[in-house]
């Protein structure tokens, strides 16, 4: 009887030994599964640190290149507002005859010298004229097609005629000159 019970006592022991193994490696389990966790937590929290911060510098472009789109084209409305005033004045000079400068040339030389202070103006604002000549090449562009005729001497798409100029703003079109192209087809 003796034996059996020293056979109990080490059948005690391994079970003792297997629970504590179990609790210990449940424990790791634990353990390892909260670790896992938190690395999973840590690298989500990461993604997201980072998308913000690439959101906030897009933002910060956006806005940088708004601000200079309207330091740059803020003012189109006013220009192309003052657009007629240029072309009446323009007009103003040109019908003026030897005959009128003579009896008027100080009221004249007062629409000359306005006329220069606003082309001043113009280009203190980086507003420059598009003035083709009869014979260059149409550029829808830049050009707009007021009529079409066909004229002896020229090629089809050449200007044959410049109604009014038009105007840029730095690189954007403001107003498109109006011209007369030719439709002669090519002989």
């Amino acid at each position: 009887m003796a034996e059996l019970k020293d056979e109990d006592f080490l059948d005690d022991i391994a079970a003792a030994e297997a629970e504590e193994l179990a609790a210990q490696t449940e424990e790791f389990d634990d353990a390892s599964l909260e670790i896992d966790a938190l690395r999973a937590e840590r690298d989500e929290l990461k993604d997201r640190f980072m998308r913000a911060l690439a959101d906030a510098e897009n933002a910060r472009k956006r806005g940088d290149k708004a601000r200079r789109e309207a330091e740059q084209y803020g003012g189109s409305k006013l220009a192309r507002d003052m657009l007629p005033v240029y072309d009446n004045m323009k007009r103003a000079i040109e019908a003026a005859t030897d005959e009128q400068r003579e009896v008027s040339a100080a009221l004249i030389e007062g629409v000359e010298l306005t006329m220069r202070s606003l082309l001043g103006v113009f280009e203190k604002h980086g507003i420059r004229i598009v003035s083709p000549e009869v014979g260059d090449k149409f550029d829808p562009q830049v050009h707009e097609a007021m009529f079409e005729a066909p004229v002896p001497g020229t090629k089809a798409g050449e200007i044959i005629q410049v109604s009014a100029e038009g105007f840029m703003l730095h690189d954007r079109l403001l107003r498109a000159a109006q011209v007369g192209v030719s439709s002669t087809p090519a002989s």
